[in-house]
């Protein structure tokens, strides 16, 4: 296992890494070829990494049937042209099954849900990842962290089980915590890359993160590469121009608790005509008063 050293996968986090959305058709089934029609746009972008199942691709609203196919269509649409990580999370043996199916299906990572269960122990955040990362030792394994009281011992801790565990998608929105988090765990031990996408990159970049994930740049992947190229050059104040730019979308997708995360940059899409603007339950379409002011954010993006 010490032979492979995730070089690949790990310059591939250090980027832009994208959660396509998942459309959905009239009759309310996966849109494969709006979907297929998504993921070139972003390839033909210039995005090279790629989580297919990810939270804006409603991961958790879509059966077990539709997340495999969702894992294969994004594979045999993407070809050798991206790295993918694919999402997968629930019970362990769920997400060892889906690990292994993404692992046949030619993926080189995966990005592990956080736990969804109302009791969570550090010890059993450990199993929990443990269990997942040796049944895939050749994936690189990317935890998906949004546990506030979680210890950067506890992740060094699961590496030291698991050397695949090559990076961390961390998504607690408090800098410092994670400036102290990346050091305790070890900052050049993992890439490290921003959870909460364009609207937290410059001050987690500037604590030692290197890729950010991203929901926007279904909508705009020139917006999101244009805030890594400043972020990379370690020029801020270009990085802040790019913040100011997105900041009303991001705020759109973050109030009343993340509600329209997804709706927005759905409804972003509808008004390019690139998907429909449906979501699943518990996810709600925007109401047609607010529909406009996202059209019209979308629309000053794709000049």
């Amino acid at each position: 296992m010490s032979s492979v050293t995730f070089e690949t996968q790990r310059a591939a986090l250090a980027d832009v890494v994208a959660i396509p959305v998942t459309p959905f058709a009239e009759d309310g089934t996966v849109d494969q070829g709006a979907h297929r029609a998504l993921l070139r746009r972003l390839l033909d972008g210039g995005i090279t990494t790629l989580t297919p199942n990810g939270n804006t691709g409603e991961f958790y609203a879509l059966t077990p049937e539709e997340r495999r196919l969702v894992t294969e269509l994004t594979m045999d649409e993407v070809g050798d042209r991206a790295v993918i990580l694919v999402g997968v999370g629930h019970d362990v043996p769920t997400a060892i099954a889906s690990a292994e199916h993404a692992r046949e299906a030619g993926a080189q990572m995966v990005m592990v849900h956080q736990p969804v269960h109302p009791y969570v122990a550090q010890g059993g955040w450990v199993d929990y990842h443990r269990a997942i990362a040796e049944a895939v030792p050749e994936l690189g394994v990317v935890p998906y962290i949004r546990n506030a009281q979680l210890t950067g011992a506890r992740l060094a801790e699961l590496a030291d089980a698991c050397p695949n565990v090559i990076g961390v998608k961390y998504a607690v929105p408090d800098a410092a915590r994670f400036a102290a988090f990346a050091r305790d765990a070890g900052l050049e031990r993992f890439v490290w890359v921003t959870g909460l996408a364009e609207p937290y990159a410059p001050s987690y970049f500037s604590a030692g993160a290197t890729g950010f994930t991203s929901g926007l740049v279904n909508v705009s992947p020139a917006v999101s590469l244009n805030m890594i190229e400043a972020l990379r050059s370690g020029d801020f104040p270009a990085a802040m121009k790019v913040w100011e730019q997105i900041r009303r979308f991001e705020e759109l997708r973050a109030a009343n608790g993340s509600a329209n995360n997804v709706t927005v940059v759905k409804e972003a899409l509808a008004s390019l005509g690139l998907c429909r603007r449906d979501v699943r339950a518990p996810s709600k379409e925007l109401p047609e008063d607010e529909r406009a002011e996202v059209a019209a954010i979308a629309a000053g993006w794709s000049i």
